[in-house]
């Protein structure tokens, strides 16, 4: 007993010696977003290519807050989407620097194309996977069905189970990804609003000079984009037999990569002491039964392993951290001893009897002769549903139970799904409105032969109330919110029954939960980037069956697309592709000027100087440093019929925009319209103020009310003529986002985004004066 005691206090006496030669590191109570931000900070990266998606959108938030106040150098790149990302990110980690990331769900399935490119030609980067589960349906939650799609796409793929692990795996996968013997990409994978949300105590070094003497300097020798002296060509196409060779090569590099992750955690762990084996082992020494878990949930497990193990239960947990390389040798030594194991995982592998890492695991402990371990497979925790201290108690008896009868009776089921009840289904709170239920009778569009445009008629606003909405009440917009009056406003001149399809973005996302939905009429959502096509094969499908008489609907049927939020940024592609096309259908876009259903980023409509979530205010930055972009104009050179720009606050100018944009729809081909909306939440204004606001958008000319109509341009409403133009800074001085902007400090912004509106309007003008421009 003295000679263990005595031990002890040697080891004790050596921990302390060897912590006092340790850097210096800090405590703070941060998130698993903020410490994959101060990571990256502290490593100083060159650049980030990033589009904003939840979970993972706090990252390049907090990475601008910082950038704001001067604590890093990285060029914070807003892409047009992930795919744009992910090409930003290779074309710079070609060009020979350090570059990072971080996505999420639907967004890491849109960059996945890009990403085998970045692996196979072995450019090292670090992208933070913030797990979410994929749409569809549309969940913005943590679960794993994000990260299985990674698998297979060549990266090394770390786990970060908290906070602190998200810090410390971002500074180990940048040594890894840089190692002369691995050369990959790699990814850092941690739960979305699990980890990236929760705050948790955290240590940090407290000078990034330690982080960046352990990452080091740039590793010199190797090829890169900006060597004159050695041009290079980077990506050619290789037929066989050449590929086989590149893909063995970048398949023993991800074997290396385990090696190398053991040597670089054993180093961290001398300045951290924290120690980072490939597999994070509970209470496995002895084990008998145990459970194989990713990243938060493990954490509770641990604690049900202790309580059986004080019931006289050889209990343990198994949780990797890292997967990819997948670390077989360690789990087999792990599982020596069990009789049976439960694997729980937060997404399915459809038709395969169990998720990815179920296989895996099968398939490792079938490597070890004579190995009888039972495995159990269970899918838990998709769309974020929690996993309680009595989920993990379940996992444990399921362990078991196969090991007391040497056997699964069930090996593979979903866990904690639950039976619907019939009696409980939702039932319409509203009667279906449909055809005369919104025909006023009161709106008139006719072709004028003389001047081939439309005439219009649409009575006093006030005859039009009785017209019933076609979102009912109920939904769950933010107060003052200006999307639902601008957009009732515009289907006030819409007559007759209308399919609608939201992008996804605020509109959508308060509209509509399971099992509700505000919507009175037909409504379809998908993807943020994919509306237009979506809608345009649906237009054709109509018109097609209607053709075969397989159903029977009236022709004054109308196929709206509503966007907003950047929507018209990532989705840009398949817009212009749909109206080069020219399908009968409108797209309206509701410009509430930032991605605010993502927490108020920066879009590419948010104007110059605006201050975001993504474009800071602060002693080294001003807002956000580029014009914002002229969809209208854009959406007018691919020659469709009809576009118009329209604002809640000239409420008649809307309407009859409206009603031409249906009689274009159904006669002629595809529509473009834009509404400027208020949001008091982002705007920083008061949120009765929102007419106001965009009136005075209008009057200062930033936002000038004009249609074009089969390519001649024509202002609807001219606050020049009518004596009521006011200049921009008295419209920016009425949003706490741009105050700013009228201080001295800023003069120079101020003065390049008033040259700006004014050039635009003078362009507009002209157009205006002069049919063929």
């Amino acid at each position: 007993m003295t000679m263990a005691i005595e031990y002890d206090r040697e080891k004790a006496a050596l921990t302390a010696a060897i912590k006092e030669t340790m850097p210096e590191q800090s405590l703070t109570f941060e998130s698993g977003n903020e410490m994959a931000a101060m990571a990256a900070a502290q490593i100083n990266y060159h650049l980030m290519g990033y589009f904003p998606i939840t979970p993972s959108t706090e990252v390049a938030q907090y990475l601008d807050m910082m950038k704001t106040r001067g604590e890093h150098d990285i060029v914070l790149i807003p892409a047009d989407g992930e795919h744009g990302s992910a090409g930003v990110c290779y074309g710079a980690a070609a060009a020979g620097g350090r570059v990072f990331n971080a996505t999420s769900a639907n967004g890491f399935l849109y960059m996945l194309e890009q990403l085998p490119v970045q692996s196979g030609t072995r450019f090292p980067m670090v992208l933070n996977l913030v797990t979410r589960a994929i749409s569809g349906p549309l969940d913005i939650r943590g679960d794993h069905s994000d990260l299985y799609y990674g698998l297979n796409i060549g990266w090394p793929i770390l786990l970060a189970r908290d906070p602190q692990a998200v810090y410390d795996m971002n500074i180990i996968a940048l040594r890894v990804a840089e190692h002369a013997d691995v050369r990959l990409p790699v990814m850092v994978a941690y739960d979305g609003f699990f980890t990236s949300h929760q705050k948790r105590r955290v240590r940090y070094f407290a000078d990034r000079g330690t982080v960046q003497s352990f990452v080091g300097e740039m590793p010199s020798g190797y090829v890169h984009a900006l060597d004159p002296e050695n041009p290079i060509t980077i990506g050619p196409y290789m037929n066989d037999p050449d590929l086989i060779n590149n893909n063995y090569q970048q398949s023993e590099a991800m074997y290396r990569a385990g090696e190398i992750f053991k040597q670089v955690a054993d180093e961290y762990e001398k300045i951290s002491g924290r120690k980072y084996e490939a597999l994070d082992l509970y209470r496995m020494e002895d084990a008998e039964v145990a459970v194989f878990l990713l990243n938060s949930a493990a954490e509770t497990a641990k604690d049900v392993a202790d309580q059986l193990r004080a019931k006289g239960i050889k209990a343990g947990v198994i949780s990797p951290n890292m997967i990819r390389p997948w670390p077989a040798k360690e789990i087999q030594k792990a599982c020596k001893n069990l009789k049976a194991i439960m694997i729980g995982e937060r997404a399915d592998s459809y038709g395969g009897y169990g998720g990815n890492l179920t296989h895996e695991l099968k398939a490792t402990l079938q490597e070890m002769k004579g190995n009888e371990t039972v495995v159990v497979s269970r899918v838990f925790g998709v769309g974020g549903k929690d996993f309680y201290h009595d989920d993990a108690e379940a996992f444990f008896d399921l362990a078991i139970e196969a090991a007391e009868l040497g056997l699964a009776q069930i090996p593979f089921d979903y866990f904690g799904h639950t039976p619907g009840n019939p009696e409980l289904a939702p039932k319409r709170v509203l009667a279906p409105l449909h055809g005369d239920a919104f025909k006023s009778g009161l709106i008139q569009v006719t072709p004028n032969e003389q001047t081939g445009k439309l005439n219009v008629k649409i009575p006093p606003l006030r005859a039009l109330t009785g017209k019933p909405k076609r979102i009912a009440p109920g939904h769950g917009a933010c107060p003052g919110c200006g999307i639902f009056p601008g957009l009732e406003l515009f289907f006030k001149g819409i007559e007759g029954d209308i399919v609608v399809l939201f992008q996804t973005g605020c509109a959508m996302v308060v509209t509509t939960g399971y099992p509700y939905s505000s919507h009175k009429q037909t409504y379809i959502h998908n993807l943020f980037q994919n509306g237009a096509a979506t809608l345009s094969g649906a237009v054709e499908m109509f018109y097609e069956r209607k053709r075969r008489g397989e159903i029977q609907v009236g022709d004054d049927f109308t196929f709206v697309m509503v966007t907003g939020d950047g929507g018209m940024d990532i989705g840009m592609g398949p817009a212009i592709g749909t109206a080069l096309r020219n399908h009968r259908m409108i797209v309206l876009e509701y410009d509430n000027e930032g991605y605010m259903n993502t927490g108020s980023q920066l879009s590419y409509s948010t104007p110059m100087g605006h201050m975001t979530s993504t474009s800071g205010v602060g002693k080294a930055q001003g807002g956000k440093t580029f014009h914002h972009k002229d969809t209208a104009q854009i959406m007018a050179a691919t020659n469709i019929p009809y576009v118009f720009t329209g604002t809640e606050a000239f409420p008649q100018d809307l309407l009859k925009k409206a009603a031409k944009a249906q009689w274009y729809a159904q006669n002629a081909g595809m529509v473009y319209g834009k509404i400027l909306i208020a949001c008091p939440l982002n705007w920083k204004s008061a949120d009765e103020q929102g007419q106001t606001i965009v009136e005075a958008a209008v009057n200062s000319c930033f936002f000038p009310l004009y249609e074009i109509e089969n390519g001649i341009t024509n202002i609807t409403y001219d606050p020049e003529a009518r004596n009521k133009r006011i200049e921009v800074q008295d419209w920016l001085s009425l949003m706490g986002k741009t105050k700013h902007m009228t201080k001295p400090e800023y003069a120079e912004m101020l003065t390049s985004f008033a040259g700006e509106v004014e050039r635009r309007w003078r362009r507009l003008k002209a157009k205006h004066e002069n049919e063929y421009l």
